[in-house]
């Protein structure tokens, strides 16, 4: 009877193994989505040299598509704050003296191409953690704003570049193309949810991110106020009155328009795991 009872326990033991396991082996990871926050930053005409002194707030939803353990398709929306000044240019007496400056929100939806270096299998040891990298195309709009005298002043209305007043210089438009390109890394944290890090740079097609790119303009273009006061446009163009000698005179280089401008996120990322359960075969 005890050895009866003995191969009964083994038996069933092993029965509610395998049955784990299959349900295991059943176990398939179609995707996730998640959330994520951080920092953004900006480079162009304001930040020619990369600095990463004047982060601002950025946040991101995605979902993540998987087509294999390796392999994953994403479609994310990000928010970034991005703003710089030439006060921070003490390096270069110019751009100081041109004292322009700049914030703008950033609305972007991309659509990328994700490669895990390790095969990623969340709940399972040894399959938790892996770098990547991932490559795409996006959409996003911006308007960029600066102060003057306490007050929020939207720039590409002005045209302080004579965009829309002078003839071949075209009003630019708020929405513009990015390639994301980066990389990061993700551990799951069990089999539902995961953590993780990604950096993205962005080229864009723009050199307006900051309503700097070509030269200044005759300031007399723009159109003094009813009461004889000039002119935000007027104002906004060339501020180097601000801090001394004005320097904006017609055709003098303000930008540079053989180089678009460019930001970057940083993120931190919790995601969640979107699992299905496919009933094992005896094949």
């Amino acid at each position: 009877m005890k050895r009866m009872i003995a191969v009964f326990t083994v038996w069933m033991g092993l029965s509610f193994s395998g049955q784990e396991l299959l349900a295991q082996d059943a176990i398939s990871q179609e995707g996730e989505f998640g959330i994520g926050i951080g920092a953004g930053h900006y480079f162009g005409d304001l930040d020619t040299r990369a600095h990463l002194n004047r982060p601002k707030m950025a946040a991101s939803f995605f979902f993540r598509k998987n087509f294999s353990n390796y392999i994953a398709l994403r479609v994310g929306a990000t928010y970034a704050r991005l703003g710089y000044s030439d006060k921070y240019n003490t390096y270069n007496d110019y751009m100081l003296h041109r004292n322009l400056s700049f914030n703008t929100n950033v609305w972007e939806l991309a659509l990328q191409g994700d490669f895990n270096f390790f095969r990623f299998m969340p709940g399972e040891p040894g399959f938790n953690f892996t770098p990547y990298i991932t490559l795409g195309a996006g959409v996003f709009s911006y308007d960029p704003y600066a102060y003057l005298r306490g007050q929020k002043i939207y720039l590409r209305p002005l045209g302080t570049e004579g965009q829309g007043i002078v003839a071949g210089r075209k009003q630019y438009s708020t929405m513009a193309l990015s390639i994301p390109f980066g990389g990061g890394f993700k551990y799951a944290l069990n089999e539902r949810m995961n953590v993780g890090f990604e950096i993205l740079y962005r080229f864009t097609n723009t050199d307006y991110l900051d309503d700097v790119s070509t030269t200044y303009v005759d300031p007399n273009i723009f159109p003094l106020n009813p009461d004889g006061s000039v002119s935000n446009a007027a104002l906004l163009s060339d501020r180097s009155y601000e801090v001394g000698t004005p320097i904006g005179k017609p055709g003098i280089q303000r930008g540079n328009s053989r180089q678009k401008d460019q930001f970057v996120t940083a993120l931190f990322t919790l995601s969640f795991n979107l699992q299905s359960y496919k009933c094992p075969t005896s094949k």
